[in-house]
């Protein structure tokens, strides 16, 4: 493999086989960086739910407490 590329120009080796590259595999890395973001941001929403779950049963929780202590 060294050696064809060794004989051609450097705009070849840097830029032609990446932007081909690119083109070939374009979808699938699209899908892949897609599934990874969507999963990042479930996982987020996730977080924010059951934290805002837990804010709301401690809040409740808390004044049934002090309620019961009359």
């Amino acid at each position: 493999m060294r050696e064809i590329f060794a004989g051609l120009p450097w705009w070849v080796k840097w830029v032609a086989v990446p932007v081909i590259a690119l083109v070939v595999f374009g979808g699938l890395i699209a899908t892949v960086v897609g599934f990874v973001i969507g999963l990042l941001f479930k996982a987020l929403v996730f977080v924010a739910l059951v934290g805002g779950l837990i804010y709301v049963v401690r809040k409740f929780t808390g004044s049934a407490s002090s309620r019961s202590d009359w």
